[in-house]
């Protein structure tokens, strides 16, 4: 209906997580990031791999009730230290949602072999709706530079598109070294 407000996570799974989600090691724990209605969690639990859905809304949270392999965790990430110390993930998935303090505690999240699936909103997106502020807009080559030297590139997007709907954003899908070998 125009002008209903969407609820972040309701929305259908973003094409970009949908194409590189096969990259998951079959069964490896997935964390969906600020997942909302957890569009993505859905995703990924469906595909075979138990799901950590992480955000701060409890309401929204409960969209994922009764759904097997998905739990859900309530936090705020902007308020409060990293919910999940230690814990390790097969893949991390963010879309939507940009809270730079948190890049380092997203890569130590990120097991051997893992995979960072991110997608948000970058300068440029103010000129065609919400968000507006600098603060939840990657600046060019970001995300590139977030994963410099701790990652290797698989995919990565910046610019303008039209669907869902018309914004200017960056995507990535990068993949975390395996473990080092012990000496024999």
């Amino acid at each position: 209906m125009p002008g209903s407000p969407i609820i972040h996570g309701a929305e259908a799974a973003s094409a970009w997580v949908r194409r590189w989600l096969p990259l998951v090691e079959p069964g490896g724990a997935v964390l969906d990031l600020a997942a909302g209605a957890g569009r993505h969690a859905r995703l990924a639990a469906a595909a075979g791999h138990p799901v950590t859905a992480l955000d701060r809304d409890a309401l929204l949270l409960t969209a994922l009730d009764g759904i097997a392999g998905i739990e859900r965790v309530v936090a705020d990430l902007e308020a409060g230290p990293w919910p999940l110390p230690g814990r390790r993930f097969a893949a991390v998935i963010v879309t939507n949602y940009l809270h730079r303090p948190l890049f380092p505690a997203i890569l130590a999240a990120l097991a051997p072999r893992a995979v960072l699936i991110y997608e948000t909103f970058a300068v440029g997106n103010e000129a065609l709706g919400r968000p507006r502020n600098p603060d939840f807009l990657l600046r060019p080559g970001e995300l590139l530079a977030v994963v410099a030297d701790r990652l290797q590139v698989v995919a990565y997007e910046a610019g303008r598109i039209e669907t869902p709907r018309p914004a200017v954003v960056q995507r990535i899908a990068a993949v975390a070294a395996p473990a080092p070998c012990p000496l024999s």
